[in-house]
């Protein structure tokens, strides 16, 4: 399905604007739909794409973990595009393709295990309006996951959380990455 660009794309041909979209084409295939709109403000692109770049050199928490709880928060804010960028980057990344495809059915899905499962829980409740997060949650977590990898997580839920309803007000929706790598989400 394609965007709908609450703000109209901007015009890529500025020299920030060519180097990124070079390295976006490169990297996914096509220019991410959320380029288009950022790429209006190209201070605020900068330091996003650098927040984001020091965001994935982050290593204490379990990146399948993380993956799950980053497309579970975008699955329960409802971003399309979001979801369909989780699938490409769990195909590209190389994590358990059968387990992201069921992300947003988690809660019917057998495939998750115990720790897996309260992660999605965990996701989904900083996910939501008020948030739902018990102080159970974060201590069985905490337990099992430890103290910096329990702060990763959160930060990075927190952090799709701002990504998804940002995508989401724009318009944005499902760009089809996860069609180019043929895995086709069970549910949105």
């Amino acid at each position: 399905m394609p965007s709908n660009f609450r703000i109209p794309k901007a015009n890529l041909s500025g020299p920030f604007a060519r180097i990124l979209s070079a390295y976006a084409r490169r990297t996914y295939g096509e220019v991410p739909d959320f380029a288009y709109v950022l790429l209006h403000h190209g201070p605020l692109t900068r330091a996003l794409l650098g927040f984001e770049r020091k965001l994935a050199k982050l290593s204490a928490c379990d990146p399948q973990l993380k993956a799950y709880a980053v497309m579970a928060s975008a699955a329960t804010v409802g971003c399309s595009w979001c979801l369909d960028f989780g699938y490409f980057l769990a195909h590209t990344e190389g994590l358990d393709e059968e387990k992201a495809r069921q992300v947003p059915m988690w809660r019917d899905s057998t495939v998750f295990t115990p720790l897996e499962r309260d992660v999605l829980a965990y996701a989904e409740a900083m996910s939501v309006t008020p948030l739902e997060v018990t102080d159970e949650m974060v201590a069985s977590l905490h337990e099992r996951l430890g103290s910096a990898a329990l702060v990763e997580l959160t930060e990075l839920i927190a952090v799709e959380n701002m990504r998804s309803r940002a995508n989401s007000a724009m318009g944005l929706t499902s760009q089809g990455f996860a069609d180019s790598c043929d895995l086709a989400p069970l549910a949105q």
